[in-house]
């Protein structure tokens, strides 16, 4: 598989970049697909799209609830209705009506969450989402979501046009390589990508901290121990016959995520394995519980451990207890 490269770091853009550049392309071939917005048009990178398309775009104000009742309304009229907010507002402010009138009345909204995780840095936790996953994942009839490079941001844009039920989409603001350049590593709901192969430790990480987890596993190989990289791109539904497989390769998981480290992708993981008496070494890298510190996003994840050095040492310290 392709490695990262300092060039491709340098040439990738923000996801959510490439969610509204992807969307904008589709639209134009599909009168049908309409973006839904609360006063979010600049930070959710629609502005060209709402000049090129302007039939094509909803605002609806500081109002999220009312953001994913109408986008409910268009989709159950059979429009591909696409629900752009930032993501800490949308997964908390208007939570119900993604119960309701959502999942639980089967429309298939596009729910897009941006300037996800600590993307907002020192605006502090009021606008940090850290609990997305946690609520979402509790919810019937719901997938989610969370690209880790813009090949996975593009395809998941372009599955879900295509997919006809509720779904929740996750991009932040940082701008992300290409991960692999691998033309068979294919984007997939419910299927992780394998970023590199590594027989001691499995690293599973999503959205924007699967980059820091493949730069981890390179500073662990310059001392001897190989680290399988896993894109869990798909939070829900998980893949599970991956999740096992490791599980049986290596010697010890890792759980990385821009998320709290209650309810997210660590505790799918590990609720999944406990169940299939999973004994070895395990570990969720995250938010811990605790509001979070100030800073910018890039600081706010290095104080937590979310970067290569970080991770390098977590793992490093896990071993030497097998």
């Amino acid at each position: 598989m392709g490695a990262v490269t300092e060039t491709g770091a340098a040439n990738g853009k923000p996801n959510q970049d490439v969610f509204a550049a992807t969307l904008l392309e589709l639209a134009k071939a599909d009168r049908n697909i309409v973006a839904i917005t609360s006063d979010s048009r600049g930070s959710g990178k629609l502005v060209t799209y709402g000049q090129e398309l302007p039939a094509q775009i909803v605002e609806i104000g500081i109002a999220e609830q009312n953001l994913v009742g109408v986008a409910a309304g268009l989709a159950s009229a059979g429009k591909k209705s696409f629900a752009v907010s930032p993501a800490c507002f949308l997964t908390a402010r208007a939570l119900e009506q993604i119960k309701n009138d959502v999942a639980y009345s089967d429309n298939p909204v596009r729910l897009v969450g941006i300037s996800a995780g600590v993307s907002y840095g020192a605006l502090g936790t009021t606008h940090h989402s850290l609990h997305d996953f946690a609520v979402l994942r509790a919810i019937n009839n719901i997938s989610i979501i969370v690209p880790a490079d813009n090949y996975e941001t593009s395809e998941a844009v372009k599955f879900a046009v295509k997919y006809n039920k509720p779904v929740y989409l996750r991009f932040g603001k940082k701008p992300m390589p290409l991960l692999t350049e691998d033309p068979n590593n294919k984007f997939e709901l419910g299927k992780g990508r394998v970023i590199r192969e590594g027989a001691d430790i499995a690293i599973i990480a999503n959205g924007e901290t699967v980059y820091p987890a493949l730069k981890a596993a390179e500073l662990l190989a310059e001392n001897g121990i190989e680290a399988t990289v896993v894109s869990m791109h798909t939070i829900k539904p998980l893949d599970n016959e991956l999740v096992l497989a490791l599980a049986e390769k290596t010697g010890a998981i890792v759980t990385v995520e821009e998320h709290s480290v209650n309810g997210g992708l660590g505790e799918a993981c590990a609720s999944l394995l406990i169940q299939h008496g999973y004994s070895k070494p395990f570990k969720i890298m995250g938010i811990p519980d605790e509001y979070t510190v100030t800073g910018s996003q890039v600081e706010i994840l290095n104080h937590y451990g979310i970067s290569a050095e970080g991770i390098s040492a977590a793992v490093t310290g896990m071993l030497k207890t097998i």
